[in-house]
């Protein structure tokens, strides 16, 4: 009703054919929903409905009343530009999607939506999310439906997630006090050198990058240090937690590096600070939390589902880049590659994320040498967390192993783990088969530690036989106090200096106090004293796996109806145009075909008729017999010079987009695009246009910013409508 009265009018004629006069659109407006509500009518367009069709109904039911560009990107990936428009204006010609502004006034926003007068023909596919979202079981898989015969499997992605990885990490990271070159320079080449062969197939760069994002690891100079407090933190997570927060981490810094914003060039050096980026990885990760609840570990899906998936879960915000995101979760394992290009859920099972008991599972490690252990993939975090504070990581490759030597020891002891809680892990964890060499030498380190004690701020406490070492060169120099008996004040700046003294002095152990908690071991599982759960708040609490975030239809009492997720998707069948309905729409053009060729009509009209019913317009036989017809062209091919002019000018006055195809060295080229002016040239015209991605109306192609082909050359130029009235919609 909103329409200009030309385009109304034309809209009346497509129907009726003649429309008697004087045109009253209020009465023209009754006889057409008549005509809609019909029960032959209602038949012969719920015939025509394709499996195209079938899931743009859903998807425009699914995102409620989008907008045009909402819907392209929804099937991003899925159909490109042209073939959703074609279908799109089919389907408003067929009056099943109409279009309309938000607030009625030129300059607002269009959006698609549903013909009412369909809903019950309709409801089918609005119900049936699942046609949207497609998946496979594996039990289907394995029967050979999916198979496209991919042979060989890739090797695994070194960043797949395995809570040995922070553990081996933090060791690995403890044992190199100069980690980084000075000023800015990267990490060092010793210690590259040292990852190449501890740590083989793990890219040390990214990993420490995306665990500095997510502040276990915080630079300073040359400095990499450990923050015990944010394992524990991470410790309190489930596991499968763990693995999107750390597929977050592994994102973000990556992102930062990318836009050249790197962390730091030490990871925490005058770069981007972990704090800045912390409301981008929880969003990141609740993001990649929300993507994994909706999918079923159980059932395969494509490529094109996963993007869609993405897309409504960051359809407002579009703050993530979702192809890399998506690549990030197949990196650390969170999804598994498949057959057929589909993935899949990786399952976690959370019991394993703490302390597991491994009773009749066997043990968690295996001293194979007195002072040498393997790991076992199943080990808890927060036992291997433990394992790496107080032992150096010797193998990260195929298997695990970890050392325990004095230097581990004593780092562990100034973190404040004490021989006898070494002790009990490592005979809890091996079932007990520690080696009684090994209890004596960690009793024997800790007596050594507790013996000679720098304190800072700093003060030195020497026990009663060793007091000696007071007097003696240089130390005796730099005490500036004698606290109490045994108790001396050194001044902060000479503690290295202290140290070396004392080494020379014959005490190969000093131990050293930090000043606070921020050095000191955490248990991972438990809560520590003044520190809360806040840098890795629980997922959970965010989203609520298995649902969609937008619009499930419901039915009149309320219940869900159809595919309540896509995890739970049963195969998407009980919505699409099956082979009835293709069968009957096959009929039924027939049937008008038949009735076409036994009228009377020159070839002209004959062919716009025939063209109607095979765009499936023709919903009864009066609308051939009583047709008035509006010749339109929409392409031209080959030598049709002066057809290709008129449409390409058409395309230019109205920005639609084109597609054209030609030869250029024996070879043809095709390129969707917007023209922008024809060139005149002699007595040759050059179409000039700017590409586009054939998937999407707005992305450019190739970084090209026109195409120039001659008219002449091309083979077929054909406009693409954006709707059947977008002289005054589009």
């Amino acid at each position: 009703m909103t329409l200009p009265d030309n385009a109304f009018f034309e809209l009346a004629r497509t129907v009726f054919g003649k429309i008697k006069t004087p045109f009253n659109k209020q009465i023209l407006m009754g006889d057409l929903e008549k005509f809609l509500t019909r029960a032959e009518i209602q038949r012969n367009v719920a015939s025509y409905i394709d499996g195209l069709d079938a899931k743009i109904v859903a998807a425009v039911a699914f995102l409620n009343e989008p907008d045009p560009e909402s819907l392209e990107a929804f099937f991003s990936g899925d159909l490109n530009y042209a073939e959703l428009n074609d279908s799109l204006v089919n389907l408003e010609e067929r009056f099943v999607v109409y279009r309309f502004r938000d607030d009625g006034k030129n300059n607002a926003s269009k959006h698609l939506a549903l013909n009412p007068l369909f809903r019950s023909i309709l409801l089918p596919y609005t119900e049936n999310v699942s046609l949207l979202f497609p998946s496979l079981g594996i039990d289907e898989l394995r029967a050979g439906d999916c198979d496209d015969g991919v042979g060989e499997k890739a090797p695994p992605s070194p960043l797949v997630y395995d809570d040995r990885i922070p553990a081996v990490l933090l060791s690995f990271v403890s044992m190199n006090e100069s980690f980084f070159r000075p000023r800015g320079g990267g990490i060092r080449q010793k210690v590259l050198n040292q990852a190449g062969t501890v740590l083989p197939n793990l890219p040390l760069e990214t990993l420490i990058g995306g665990m500095s994002v997510l502040g276990l690891f915080s630079g300073d100079d040359e400095k990499l240090e450990p923050d015990y407090g944010r394992f524990a933190s991470f410790g309190r997570l489930g596991r499968q937690e763990r693995a999107e927060y750390y597929t977050a981490g592994i994102f973000c810094h990556r992102e930062t590096v990318r836009c050249g914003q790197t962390h730091g060039e030490n990871f925490g050096d005058g770069g981007i600070s972990p704090w800045l980026l912390r409301a981008k990885v929880r969003a990141c990760a609740s993001f990649i939390h929300r993507l994994c609840g909706m999918l079923d570990p159980g059932r395969l899906y494509s490529v094109a589902t996963m993007r869609k998936l993405a897309y409504i879960l960051d359809r407002d915000g579009g703050e993530f880049d979702r192809d890399a995101l998506v690549k990030a979760m197949e990196e650390t394992g969170l999804l598994v590659s498949a057959p057929g290009g589909n993935r899949r859920r990786r399952p976690f099972d959370d019991a394993t994320s703490a302390t597991p008991t491994h009773g009749s599972h066997g043990a968690a490690i295996a001293m194979d040498a007195p002072f040498s252990m393997m790991v076992s993939p199943e080990i808890g975090y927060d036992d291997i967390v433990k394992i790496a504070v107080f032992s150096h990581v010797a193998e990260a490759g195929i298997n695990v192993r970890f050392e325990l030597n004095r230097d581990s020891s004593v780092s562990a002891f100034n973190a404040g783990l004490n021989a006898d809680s070494i002790i009990e892990l490592l005979q809890r964890l091996s079932r007990n088969r520690v080696d009684e060499n090994l209890e004596y030498a960690l009793r024997d380190w800790e007596k050594s530690h507790r013996e000679v004690t720098l304190h800072r701020g700093v003060v030195l406490t020497l026990s009663p036989e060793r007091r000696y070492l007071a007097e003696t060169m240089p130390l005796s120099t730099m005490i500036t106090e004698t606290l109490a008996p045994g108790i001396y004040m050194i001044p902060a700046t000479f503690e290295e200096r202290a140290v070396r003294a004392l080494n020379k002095a014959g005490v190969s152990i000093v131990a050293r106090r930090g000043g606070g908690d921020e050095n000191r071991f955490q248990e991972p599982g438990k809560p520590a004293d003044g520190f809360s759960n806040g840098f890795f708040p629980t997922l959970r609490s965010v989203a609520s796996p298995g649902t969609f975030p937008h619009n499930i239809p419901q039915n009149e009492s309320g219940e869900k109806t159809g595919s309540e997720s896509a995890a739970s998707g049963e195969s998407a069948t009980s919505g699409e145009a099956d082979d009835d309905t293709e069968g009957r729409a096959f009929e039924l053009t027939e049937s008008f075909h038949s009735v076409l060729n036994k009228m009377r009509a020159d070839k002209e009209k004959h062919d716009e008729l025939a063209a109607r019913i095979d765009r499936r317009l023709i919903l009864c036989e009066s609308q051939l017999s009583d047709a008035t017809l509006r010749y339109e062209k929409l392409e031209a091919r080959g030598m049709d010079y002066a057809g290709k002019t008129l449409i390409a000018k058409q395309a230019i006055a109205l920005q639609s987009v084109v597609e054209i195809t030609w030869t250029a060295n024996h070879k043809q080229e095709r390129v969707l695009g917007i023209p922008k002016t024809l060139e005149k040239n002699g007595n040759e015209s050059t179409l000039v246009l700017k590409p586009m991605d054939s998937s999407t109306e707005s992305a450019i192609v190739s970084g090209e910013e026109t195409v120039r082909v001659p008219l002449g050359k091309i083979s077929l130029l054909r406009r693409i409508k954006k709707s059947i009235f977008e002289t005054t919609i589009g």
